[in-house]
């Protein structure tokens, strides 16, 4: 039985991103995942971004400008991302090469996973960094113990 591309998991949580300045993250997130920007984009008097919503695949993604006030900072400005956003789709090399295309730099290469997902990491030139995946295997729990202590053996020392 061919597996699935994506793992399954609904959308009850939704991601909303600090992004500077968030009107090129919303050209860079169509260009580089095919985002589709939905309802209306909120700006403030001096242009930037207040409130803007994509659609990536059928999940979507808040996003707005960093301001001084805000509670929350850019990756950019923290020097780093706290968090990573996942993209499951049926054909991630397709996606995987459109990303570093659009712009994206590689974190962890585009590979086949223990745990029976090909997948990479990439990093926007936001500072945010996105899984980029697909479901290729159905494995159990218990090969997936034995293919985790491979893995961790393989990668110590």
């Amino acid at each position: 039985m061919a597996a699935s591309p994506e793992p399954g998991h609904p959308q009850s949580v939704t991601p909303s991103l600090t992004c500077t300045p968030c009107a090129e993250a919303i050209a860079f997130y169509e260009q580089a995942f095919g985002a589709e920007e939905v309802g209306q984009r909120m700006t403030m008097p001096d242009g930037t971004v207040g409130h803007a919503e994509l659609r990536i695949g059928d999940s979507i993604v808040m996003l707005g400008d960093e301001w001084p006030d805000g509670p929350t900072r850019s990756p950019t400005n923290l020097g780093g991302s706290t968090a990573a956003l996942f993209i499951y789709t049926d054909d991630v090399d397709a996606l995987w090469e459109r990303a570093i295309q659009a712009g994206a730099d590689v974190v962890f290469p585009l590979e086949l996973q223990f745990y029976g997902d090909k997948s990479g990491r990439v990093r926007d030139p936001f500072g945010h960094t996105w899984g980029l995946g697909q479901h290729v295997e159905d494995v159990s729990e218990e090969e997936m113990q034995l293919r985790m202590a491979a893995f961790s053996d393989g990668n110590s020392g």
